[in-house]
């Protein structure tokens, strides 16, 4: 790490701790100065004493209190559930910036898409040795049940949340890719709804672009994928039940798109078609945005053991009188280890080069690579590749001997279920931390929805590295999040 430096625009003490160091920061200049789009937020905050800072991110607090704005952390002793944590001052990004997030975000779900259509089916991309075989066929969300199953427009990921992080350069680049159950949406939401209370005037200032329409744009979206005419559709929301991590986002966005919220007990199949159970009798189902992973959507294909989803449901996929959002299957695509062929699979369907690029990876499963990633373990951040949630992970610089070593058994046994990347210097923003603005490590998860046309919600969810020092965001690791404000100019 270089020299850390200071902010020079000011001699406020409540930036004394801002420090400045070779990882890009969203709010200031190297030389410490504020950059263009934050400087009316910068002259903000000088305005406002801590005391109504506090008074306001106290606010800020009692919002995410009433509303039940929640996440599970299951390892903690003293209780699963918390009020997730919550900064008040906002990530800002230009409408330049925007674009080129825009358009890199649409190149590669279009790509994905269609590598996943064509896994399942001609596996052409397979057969021209672009993505391996074994690659492919040895990944954990494969499914072979899916091969020659048709989905409605080719769409097998309607919602995405795809990681991105800034370079040091300023550029965004992809961490990872989340096709399965993306969460995190309701928090984007609930985030947004606080700061137009606690920076009414701010926001009006700075033109933000909207985010309010994202529950009308996921219904029209999994509406578009019916295989009922639009106007007859229905769609429900198929959660876990209340003890999920998620639970809150479930019954957030079912609200949010007025259909029902169900578990798989409200489910029953007849003929191959999904009914749900009502006081008024069985109401028919067609389509269904699954909250459960594949193992456990149907007992009579994937896990016996299931109680959480519904018997027969994935023959009514099948044939066609039901769909399934995201489809099953989809986390062959998001597999970690697939992850460092998207810039390939990119320019194999579309004939373009990645807009945005990819974070170099290092395969387990490669003998060679595998040795330079056991002999830098501590340079290093080793990923499991089918983890979420910060879970399976080893950030090398901030482990132990012991974590190590525990990681190196674990490679060893298991090299397929491991990558590698550098450590990357995640870009910082200012929060406001204990009465002082603190730059603190940041990524991004904008949310696609892909139907007939994709839609990409202006911003999405800034997660945030709360302890000093820290790389991870997750808030089931200590992380929180901030409203993103994507702007028109």
């Amino acid at each position: 790490m270089n020299a850390v430096g200071r902010v020079t625009a000011t001699d406020d003490v409540r930036f004394a701790a801002y420090e400045l160091d070779d990882a890009y920061d969203e709010m200031f200049t190297p030389e410490g100065v504020p950059r263009p789009h934050y400087s009316s937020l910068f002259d903000r905050l000088l305005d406002l004493s801590p005391a109504e800072l506090e008074m306001r991110q106290q606010t800020a607090d009692l919002s995410f209190l009433h509303q039940g704005v929640t996440f599970t952390v299951y390892s903690d002793a003293r209780g699963t559930e918390r009020i997730f944590p919550y900064d008040l001052l906002p990530r800002i990004i230009t409408a330049g910036e925007w674009e080129t997030v825009e358009r890199g975000l649409i190149q590669r779900i279009t790509a994905l898409n269609l590598f996943l259509h064509d896994i399942y089916h001609k596996g052409q991309i397979l057969a021209d040795r672009v993505v391996p075989f074994d690659l492919v066929y040895s990944s954990k969300h494969y499914r072979r049940e899916m091969c020659g199953l048709d989905t409605p427009h080719g769409v097998y990921v309607a919602v995405t949340g795809t990681d991105l992080i800034r370079l040091t350069d300023g550029r965004f680049a992809v961490l990872e890719d989340n096709l399965r159950v993306p969460s995190g949406a309701s928090y984007m939401l609930a985030n947004r709804q606080v700061m137009k209370r606690i920076f009414p005037g701010l926001f009006s200032l700075y033109g933000v672009r909207p985010l309010e329409f994202y529950g009308q744009a996921l219904q029209n979206t999994l509406a578009a994928l019916s295989p009922a005419s639009p106007d007859e559709t229905t769609i429900v929301l198929l959660s876990p039940g209340v003890y999920n991590s998620a639970y809150f986002e479930h019954t957030f966005l079912a609200r949010q798109m007025g259909i029902p919220l169900v578990e798989g007990r409200d489910l029953a199949v007849h003929d191959n078609t999904v009914y749900m159970r009502t006081t008024a009798g069985l109401r028919r189902v067609d389509v269904i945005y699954r909250r459960i992973d594949d193992d456990f959507i149907d007992p009579l294909i994937f896990r016996k053991d299931s109680m959480l989803g519904v018997a027969g449901l994935f023959n009514a996929y099948r044939a066609g009188n039901v769909t399934l959002a995201n489809a099953v299957g989809t986390g062959v695509a998001d597999d970690k280890a697939v992850y460092a062929y998207v810039p390939a699979i990119i320019r194999y369907y579309l004939g373009e080069e990645p807009i945005l690029p990819n974070i170099e990876t290092y395969q387990c499963a490669d003998p060679k690579e595998r040795g330079y990633v056991l002999a830098n373990l501590d340079k290093l951040v080793v990923k499991a590749v089918g983890e979420s949630g910060g879970y399976g992970m080893l950030v090398g610089p901030h482990s132990t001997v012991e974590e190590r070593e525990t990681f190196r058994s674990l490679i060893e046994a298991n090299p397929r279920n491991y990558i590698a990347q550098p450590t990357i210097n995640l870009s910082r923003a200012p929060c406001f931390l204990d009465g002082r603005v603190e730059a603190r490590h940041v990524d991004l998860r904008p949310y696609i929805l892909y139907g007939k046309r994709v839609t990409i919600l202006p911003g999405g969810l800034t997660r945030v590295a709360l302890r000093r020092g820290s790389l991870v965001v997750n808030s089931s690791q200590g992380g929180g999040s901030k409203d993103t404000w994507v702007l028109n100019w």
